[in-house]
């Protein structure tokens, strides 16, 4: 058995977080592959010096209105298949690296994924809503053909009370709505496991976003809407999840997934 880690990250923007030195930590640690969101870049402007250490595959995708969005996927697993999932981002906005890699016995279809935001207006909550269906559909149709489902990500919605600080605060908020969490609900009734909620349980307290605003890091005021997710197949190959809520430079921390095949 060999052990795999990997990391995902919102970055909110590569090039702002190579400027304050905030991925060289990726050098001490031995990652097998790191999902980057928000890099608000093209994959010529990612910075070579982000780290020192050199990934045998890098695939990224940047949105067609510069400076938004954008995702980039670095890994030392052999990949079969890479792309950038034009019929769930529809917009042509930079929002998923899809790759295709065997570990062990399983045939795996990994996403990193930067979904929507719903706050600006109605719209784009509707887009959400449309995208998270379309992804899902995605999902299920490579599920039929045999493949595996390993999914890292900015999903932009806390799923339980438990995912955020103050969910009374927030039940008329874009990112914890009812038709949001009930989609995540959704989602895993269709075989898909929270990997975080599998290792932990119903532990509190564990957020991986937070408001620039009134302290809220240094305050833990935070949301959980960051997620490792892996279809029920793979559960048991799942050892350690976590939060890396020491690492700064966005206004997200990295998670963590380590599994053994």
């Amino acid at each position: 058995m060999a052990r795999y880690k990997f990391i995902s990250w919102n970055v909110n923007g590569v090039r702002a977080v190579d400027k304050k030195e905030a991925l060289k930590w990726i050098d001490e640690h031995d990652v097998h592959l790191l999902g980057l969101q928000e890099t608000k870049s093209m994959k010529e402007q990612i910075p070579k010096t982000i780290f020192n250490k050199e990934f045998k595959t890098m695939t990224a995708s940047a949105s067609a209105i510069k400076g938004r969005s954008g995702t980039a996927l670095f890994t030392d697993i052999e990949t079969t298949f890479e792309c950038n999932c034009p019929t769930v981002d529809i917009l042509d906005e930079g929002r998923i690296n899809e790759v295709h890699f065997t570990l062990g016995d399983k045939d795996i279809a990994f996403f990193n994924v930067y979904f929507p935001n719903g706050q600006s207006k109605e719209e784009r909550l509707v887009y959400k809503m449309e995208f998270y269906d379309r992804f899902l559909d995605h999902c299920e149709s490579l599920k039929k053909q045999g493949k595996s489902i390993m999914i890292c990500g900015d999903v932009n919605t806390a799923h339980k009370e438990i995912d955020l600080a103050r969910p009374k605060a927030n039940e008329q908020t874009s990112g914890f709505l009812p038709m949001e969490r009930e989609w995540i609900d959704k989602f895993l009734s269709f075989g898909y496991v929270d990997t975080l909620r599998h290792i932990v349980g119903d532990k509190t307290d564990l957020y991986s976003w937070w408001s620039y605003r009134a302290n809220a890091r240094e305050n833990n005021v935070g949301w959980r809407i960051d997620y490792f997710y892996v279809s029920e197949d793979l559960k048991d190959y799942v050892k350690d999840a976590y939060i890396m809520n020491d690492i700064f430079g966005s206004d997200h921390c990295p998670i963590a997934l380590e599994m053994e095949f």
